[in-house]
């Protein structure tokens, strides 16, 4: 399965009634992301700032960041699911330009996880924009 696009995560996530729906296809959308060999969980693709063990691989083709990414767990998986839509395949002044801000706003995401899992997608941002700004230089 391919992720959707961020519009129509959006999209989607409006269609469900309650927050243990969304959760739920939150979750599906992570189990489309292929994820990482343990061979590819190295100490240097660990994310830091997140409470789960996140590891994020990057490469540039053809001018386009692509993202691979693996957690242990679940919901964070699902999580940068969500973040691989915004993020995914874009070119590095796409990234920095996206409104992930008012992408999380209109999922209404920050308000129904953790603080500590609002640190680590924001700690998983961070690293994805600082990408984005080394690469344009």
């Amino acid at each position: 399965m391919q992720l959707p696009d961020s519009q129509e995560i959006i999209d989607d996530i409006a269609f469900f009634d309650d927050w243990e729906q969304r959760y739920q296809y939150i979750i599906d959308l992570g189990k489309a992301i292929p994820g990482l060999s343990e061979e590819q969980k190295t100490s240097d693709r660990l994310v830091k700032g997140c409470q789960s063990s996140v590891w994020m691989a990057s490469r540039i083709h053809e001018g386009r960041i692509q993202f691979d990414v693996d957690s242990d767990a679940v919901i964070v998986q699902g999580l940068l699911a969500l973040v691989l839509a915004a993020y995914n395949d874009k070119t590095p002044a796409q990234i920095l330009a996206f409104d992930i801000d008012g992408y999380f706003a209109e999922l209404d995401l920050e308000r129904h996880i953790s603080p500590t899992r609002g640190n680590g997608l924001r700690a998983i941002v961070g690293q994805i924009q600082a990408l984005a700004k080394s690469a344009t230089r």
